[in-house]
């Protein structure tokens, strides 16, 4: 297979190629390419341009960064087959699955394109014969870090927010989707001046460069709560206002009074679609006894029919059955799945394990991956109390008849977003902020223009004479 960079003729990445990037396709091993990381002088240089840039993109008429982000939406449209290939060879995401993420990608560009010229500041009452206002103005060069699970449309979220209120952007893509993340870049690129919009390839040792760089003014950052933590001790030293999206532990709480076949089919899709691979899947689910045997084994039956699912690569494969092997050795009972398939790739198959105890690391921390873990307890109000004890707070569903357990799970469980009788769905324009391990600030909707500029009051009086 010809490398990714040559045959779309993507830019180049960097300068260093004794420090290279090799990424194999996780279904059967085979090479996609090779990229080479950016120096650490490379990433200094991205981040001056950003900088000077900044001036003149924040004095750019709104309605004109509306009308360059709306032509790159429409380029993004263009270019979604392109976007999808790339991303499925990366990363093994299924190709239509791949495309419906660059057309979301597209779709959250013209989002932004309409609500950056509308996003306005307040007039304030005071004298009158004074003018009282509070301005927003963009906070300057945004260092945009995306992850590999849905790569298009998370970026454009965080991208196009940025630019829409008039901030410049260093835009490093996750080091396991680097060829598409460059053709994102390199898509973009053209509808905005020089030094709007650089992107840059590397690992985490050029995102921890980026990061912690002191002319970037806002780090978005969505992935792991790891790497958000070091974000976050880099911003520090720096001043700089950080974003984080990070890690999820999400639960499920299922009632009994409920069709168990129907939640099995939820858990089912909470917890395998995109393999798992989702920061709001399905982590963990608490059943009640009364309907925990026969929700079991049609959740077992699902991922029978399910069957193997691609990985990102072998080492995140290795990760997630390291998560059911302790899980079994602990006592945990495979339903469905739970054996590495042979031959090459990153495949595992869709797995379910009943019997599940708390200290199991598939209770406890992001398996991030097709696994459900299920845990019987004896009444709701113990599968609440289990749910919100967690380090973090992403996501939650309950599945539930009663209006009493609904608005008392949804007031109690400490997480940014919960859903009720469906795992995933919502209005448009909702915005949550995720809190403790997941992060901080909002990632999205509106309220992300907000995160991505800060305020100023202004009080004009008139001159005396």
């Amino acid at each position: 297979m010809t490398d990714l960079a040559v045959e779309l003729d993507l830019p180049a990445a960097g300068a260093d190629t004794a420090r290279g990037i090799r990424i194999d396709n996780p279904v059967d091993g085979s090479l996609v390419g090779r990229i080479a990381m950016a120096t650490r002088e490379e990433v200094t240089g991205m981040v001056a341009s950003a900088g000077r840039a900044a001036y003149s993109w924040a004095r750019t008429p709104a309605a004109e960064r509306g009308a360059a982000l709306r032509a790159a939406a429409a380029a993004v449209r263009d270019r979604a087959d392109d976007l999808a290939q790339v991303n499925e060879r990366e990363t093994g995401k299924p190709g239509a699955e791949a495309r419906e993420g660059a057309l979301a990608g597209a779709g959250t560009l013209e989002q932004y394109a309409e609500l950056g010229p509308v996003h306005r500041g307040r007039s304030l009452l005071g004298d009158v014969s004074a003018t009282d206002l509070m301005v927003p103005e963009p906070r300057g060069v945004v260092a945009v870090l995306t992850p590999w699970n849905d790569p298009v449309a998370v970026a454009c979220g965080l991208l196009g927010a940025a630019l829409a209120t008039g901030n410049t952007v260093v835009y490093k893509p996750s080091e396991r989707c680097p060829h598409t993340g460059l053709l994102l870049g390199d898509i973009l690129a053209p509808y905005f001046p020089a030094g709007v919009l650089h992107s840059v390839a590397g690992d985490g040792e050029v995102g921890a460069w980026l990061a912690g760089s002191a002319g970037v003014d806002v780090v978005a950052h969505v992935g792991s709560t790891r790497t958000g933590r070091s974000i976050a001790e880099a911003a520090a030293r720096t001043g700089a206002k950080v974003l984080l999206e990070n890690g999820g532990n999400d639960p499920l709480l299922v009632d009994s009074d409920v069709d168990p076949v129907w939640a099995a089919k939820q858990a089912a899709t909470g917890a395998f679609v995109n393999s798992g691979q989702i920061c709001v899947a399905v982590e963990r689910i608490y059943v009640h006894r009364a309907v925990a045997d026969v929700f079991t084994d049609a959740l077992a039956a699902e991922a029978e029919r399910t069957g193997l699912l691609p990985l990102v690569d072998v080492p995140h494969r290795d990760g997630v059955h390291e998560h059911v092997t302790d899980a079994v050795a602990r006592g945990a009972v495979l339903k469905a799945g739970g054996v590495v398939p042979d031959g090459p790739g990153a495949q595992y198959p869709a797995t379910v394990l009943s019997g599940c105890e708390p200290g199991m690391r598939v209770l406890t921390e992001e398996t991030f991956g097709p696994v459900a873990p299920v845990r019987v307890v004896e009444d709701f109000e113990r599968g609440l109390n289990e749910a919100c004890d967690d380090a973090y707070g992403l996501a939650a569903t309950v599945l539930t008849s009663s209006m009493e357990h609904a608005q008392r799970a949804w007031r109690a469980l400490p997480v940014g977003t919960v859903k009720v009788n469906a795992v995933f769905g919502g209005a448009p324009g909702g915005a949550a902020q995720p809190r403790r391990a997941s992060g901080q600030g909002f990632g999205y909707g509106p309220e992300l223009l907000d995160e991505m500029t800060t305020t100023k009051v202004v009080h004009i009086e008139p001159a005396p004479g």
